[in-house]
């Protein structure tokens, strides 16, 4: 049995919504399990039980939420002092609503979130252009959902982004499942 954790913080629901999806598609895959908890709420033996994380984040600025951040600089620091996280699974998503196609920072938040989760020694699962509904949604490095129509009007998620983001989640834990067990670095 494997075990995915689902990190996220969200400001208008969508990337909570996001984040449900992500968990959906994990689920989906027998032999896994999944807890789903704001970036605040996660401590170090939830990070260390887990043998696949996927952090999502509203955009903010072009860089992550600022919850998100102090996550990583006050929890995953000290489990990368200690190696804690080397050859688990990591992955991210976000949502994002300035101007652009994707919401504008999107993409660079998501190579800002993948570099915290290499610093880690994590192995990263990104998103195939194959997966259902990548052009709705998606980008290699992951699922985003764009929260805002083009003139800025809060809109919410489609549900096209959180099918992307279901299938994201269901890629992470298969992959989580075969590395599970395996002696990844001697």
């Amino acid at each position: 049995m494997s075990h995915i954790t689902i990190i996220y913080e969200s400001d208008y629901g969508n990337t909570k919504k996001m984040a449900e999806a992500v968990a959906a598609g994990a689920e989906s895959v027998p032999g896994t399990t999944v807890s789903v908890k704001q970036a605040s709420d996660v401590t170090a033996d939830d990070m260390i039980k887990s043998d696949g994380v996927i952090i999502g984040t509203p955009v903010h600025m072009g860089s992550m939420d600022h919850r998100v951040k102090k996550f990583i600089d006050s929890v995953c620091s000290g489990l990368w002092m200690q190696d804690q996280m080397i050859g688990k699974i990591g992955a991210v998503f976000t949502t994002g609503g300035g101007y652009g196609g994707g919401g504008g920072g999107t993409e660079l938040t998501m190579l800002s979130l993948l570099n915290n989760l290499a610093e880690l020694g994590m192995v990263i699962v990104p998103l195939p252009k194959n997966t259902k509904g990548y052009e709705y949604g998606g980008l290699q490095w992951g699922p985003y959902g764009r929260s805002m129509g083009i003139h800025m009007e809060q809109d919410g998620v489609k549900d096209e982004s959180l099918t992307v983001a279901r299938h994201h989640g269901a890629n992470v834990a298969r992959i989580a499942a075969v590395l599970k067990g395996k002696e990844l670095f001697a």
